[in-house]
């Protein structure tokens, strides 16, 4: 259980997928300007994020692996999170439609949302069994969700501050994000105490 434990914290401090993998930034970017569509984004990301794990892992020791044509891992992957995007699409249209308009382009987007591929190729190649798997799936998206959330309340104050005008937009959230991303770096040694 300590080592569940412990995947599962390391994938939401430490190894953040957001803030030190960088992978996943576009909706990071992009919803993080209101806190009901971070959160949105959020939930919908550690849905998928589960769902594809609960069925790539599997479709990889199964099915390709037996069949020693585990070079086709990546395919495979990328087609289960389109089929599984494109399901939880349709169901927040039908049951959440002010959400799905907020969501706007970056809900189709966690298809191509690299995070949740990257999620899922992480834990073949770090040899997770499905357990394992399954709870550094969860961490990396309740990472996710913090770092949105984080973001979020940084970026309302900075859209608030007065910056120079050279730095507004862009340069001044890629400024801010950078400083949050620094700010986990000081939850790795804590990890390793707790758990090492």
């Amino acid at each position: 259980m300590k080592a569940l434990i412990a995947i599962l914290f390391t994938s939401i401090l430490v190894d953040n997928f957001v803030l030190s993998k960088f992978l996943g930034i576009c909706p990071f970017l992009g919803v993080s300007k209101n806190l009901n569509t971070a959160m949105g984004m959020s939930v919908a990301v550690i849905f998928v994020m589960l769902l594809s794990t609960a069925i790539t892992w599997p479709l990889y020791m199964l099915v390709l692996v037996p069949l020693h044509v585990t070079f086709l891992y990546t395919l495979v992957f990328i087609l289960s999170i389109a089929a599984l995007v494109q399901f939880v699409e349709t169901i927040m249209k039908k049951s959440m439609p002010p959400l799905y308009k907020a969501l706007g382009i970056y809900l189709p987007l966690i298809t191509t949302n690299c995070a949740v591929l990257g999620v899922t190729v992480l834990n073949i190649d770090k040899q997770y069994d499905f357990l394992q798997s399954m709870f550094n799936s969860l961490g990396v998206g309740v990472g996710f969700m913090l770092a949105l959330f984080l973001f979020a309340g940084v970026r309302s104050r900075v859209d608030k501050a007065d910056v120079p005008k050279f730095l507004k937009g862009l340069p001044i959230t890629l400024i801010a994000a950078s400083l949050v991303s620094l700010s986990f770096f000081g939850f790795k040694g804590m990890i390793e105490k707790l758990f090492g």
